[in-house]
């Protein structure tokens, strides 16, 4: 009996520990239930049976019977019922409990995972997150399907909804560069000026923040920034090109080759009118230039004394012929030119005795090739010919064009055109007769070269454009002195976008009163007048100079204020106008004006008679006597009597 009861008792505890659980302060204070419970798989028959087994083992062992006895037996069926009302409540409790005491983060609410109820039927896909509200995805299907269609319509990229237009002068724009990151843009044109305008310092009114006509009297023909942006490369009318800075001032300028020498590879440099010029895309010192006189040249800014290298077009005859445009690829490798007689001839940087590729029959001869680049991805080479034509080239197949089209006319030696920055659009010019229409900006499909866009520009021929990778924005010089800027407020960057929201400056009474910076180039050191780096700054050195920033007088009004006259008698030009019409004239006898005075000097003496008052003797003023003796040969003054 006290084993049985002793199973009895083990089992009772176990019942009572189960059924109270662990202790419920620690519950409340860590903050969730639910200790010591794992999950379980039980097979219920197989514990009952193995309980009945084990308590009558233990019963034979301990009373030494075979037999079970009737208090076994009833210990042993109150024992599994004790255990089967044990689980069955501990698993009915897991089960109504479940969704109120779980260990762990919570899980997702139903509509979280499967989303809206209306979806849950059409979609099997499960989404995770808030409910999407009604009508997202449709809204963002068309999303995706616009910008899909956007990046299949290179069309929808060009920025043209929003111009600015800056005005250089009255004269065509022949040149237009901009510096690679879109901050600055240079203008120069036909009437030799040269103009540099910020973008991020420009206000609404749109004015250049420096003129200057680096070469003199010779029109302006190719502007550009190296590849750093911190020179522009001037080429011009004449035989010299010249490097300014960011602000415009002298860096560099190419030497003038000797004239009298028969062969161009011997001088050292060109010796007749340039025609364009680049930058080398990856050496920051390097540029090209081509010339009338037969050469495409290398230059280094460092060295200005010789040319870095020389390269000859040739004829078929093998005839000295003009290039009148050069370029280089995007990775500088090649140099190629457009000659005068209507080839393309192209040749390794390196290697400047034969070409490497060129097409003879390009454009028709005679004509001017006015334009050559090459497309970002470096495997095609478009060309604007003075014969009105745009053609496209594979440079590894050099003997036709892949596409061309006629009819856009070109009246300029420099008319250009350019590549989108996606590589899917050409853009170009064309120009027009006074009074004979729009100039437009066309663009054509780099595929199949069908005409895909247009733009107006002016009434004035269309001669430079610059499409910025960068910027997104389209630069357009015209024929009329006008620079043009094409953006959008969406897809483009900087730029223009920063001019046009800032108001117009009222000019400052300071800046207007400075005098004009004289430049003496040729002016000994110690002569020269220093460089002014800054206005502003010079502004504020005369601020505290106490001659310069002493405040001027007031103006006079009236006859005379604080001790001073007014303007009708304080200068002497006043004065004698005043005086110019009063009759001063005296008509009467000297003598007579003088004696008219002698009374008045004899009672009241001012000026000599006090200085002689004791050594002057009286003063006689008497009538002289003369005697009418006609035989008396006496001497006159012996006929006086005083």
């Amino acid at each position: 009996m006290d084993a049985e009861e002793t199973v009895g008792a083990g089992a009772l505890a176990t019942h009572v520990e189960l059924v109270e659980g662990p202790d419920p302060e620690l519950a409340a204070t860590m903050g969730f239930s639910g200790f010591g419970k794992k999950a379980r798989t039980f097979d219920l028959e197989a514990m009952f049976e193995q309980t009945r087994r084990t308590a009558v083992e233990r019963s034979k062992k301990m009373l030494g019977k075979t037999d079970e006895s009737p208090v076994l037996v009833f210990m042993t069926k109150v024992l599994l019922k004790t255990t089967i009302e044990m689980l069955q409540a501990e698993s009915s409790e897991s089960e109504d409990g479940s969704n109120e005491e779980l260990i762990g983060p919570p899980l997702p609410c139903q509509t979280s995972i499967q989303g809206p109820a209306e979806d849950t039927d059409d979609d099997d896909d499960e989404f995770i997150g808030p409910p999407l509200p009604p009508g997202y995805k449709d809204s963002d299907d068309d999303d995706y399907d616009d910008m899909q269609e956007e990046d299949n319509n290179p069309v929808k990229k060009i920025p043209d909804s929003h111009e600015i237009t800056l005005q250089h002068g009255t004269k065509t724009v022949s040149a237009l560069g901009l510096d690679p990151s879109g901050a600055r843009l240079v203008t120069g044109g036909y009437d030799y000026d040269v103009r540099l305008w910020d973008f991020a310092g420009m206000d609404a009114s749109l004015q250049a923040f420096r003129s200057l006509q680096p070469c003199e009297c010779h029109q302006i023909k190719s502007l550009q920034y190296s590849s750093t942006g911190d020179v522009i490369l001037v080429v011009s009318g004449n035989s010299q090109a010249k490097v300014l800075d960011r602000d415009g001032f002298p860096v560099m300028e190419c030497v003038k080759g000797d004239q009298y020498i028969v062969d161009m590879a011997n001088t050292k440099g060109h010796t007749a009118m340039l025609n364009t010029g680049c930058w080398h895309p990856k050496i920051k010192e390097e540029f090209l230039t081509c010339s009338n006189d037969g050469t495409v040249r290398t230059w280094d800014v460092n060295n200005d004394k010789k040319h870095k290298g020389v390269f000859k077009p040739r004829s078929v005859q093998g005839k000295r012929v003009i290039p009148t445009t050069c370029t280089y690829s995007r990775d500088g490798k090649l140099i190629a030119a457009g000659c005068q007689d209507g080839s393309i001839q192209i040749w390794d940087r390196n290697m400047n005795v034969h070409t490497k590729f060129h097409c003879r029959q390009a454009h028709a001869p005679g004509t001017e090739t006015s334009c050559l680049t090459f497309s970002y991805d470096g495997t095609v080479l478009a060309s604007r010919g003075g014969d009105d034509t745009l053609k496209i080239w594979d440079i590894r197949q050099f003997k036709k064009p892949l596409n061309s089209v006629e009819g856009l006319s070109s009246f300029f030696p420099m008319t250009d055109c350019c590549f989108s920055p996606d590589d899917k659009l050409i853009v170009t010019g064309t120009s027009i007769k006074k009074g004979g229409g729009n100039g437009k900006l066309i663009f054509f499909e780099r595929e199949t070269f069908q005409k895909v866009y247009e733009i107006e520009v002016t009434d004035a021929s269309v001669v430079r454009c610059l499409w910025h990778p960068k910027l997104n924005q389209i630069m357009v010089g015209t024929g009329n002195g006008l620079a043009k800027v094409y953006y959008d407020p969406i897809k483009s960057q900087r730029g223009a976008k920063l001019c046009v929201v800032k108001t117009k400056r009222k000019a400052r009474q300071a800046e207007t009163l400075t005098q004009d910076y004289i430049i003496t180039p040729h002016a000994l050191p110690m002569f020269r007048e220093p460089r002014q780096r800054s206005t502003r700054k010079q502004l504020e050195k005369d601020r505290l100079d106490p001659l310069k920033s002493h405040k001027p007088e007031p103006p006079v009004a009236g006859p005379g204020r604080g001790g001073r006259v007014g303007t009708h008698g304080g200068t002497l030009s006043s004065y004698i106008v005043k005086n110019i019409a009063l009759d001063k004239t005296d008509d009467s006898n000297p003598r007579e004006a003088i004696l008219r005075h002698a009374k008045e000097a004899e009672d009241n003496p001012y000026w000599v008679a006090p200085a002689y008052s004791k050594t002057q003797p009286k003063a006689v003023f008497a009538e002289v006597e003369s005697e009418e003796d006609e035989t008396d040969n006496k001497p006159e003054w012996k006929k006086r009597k005083i």
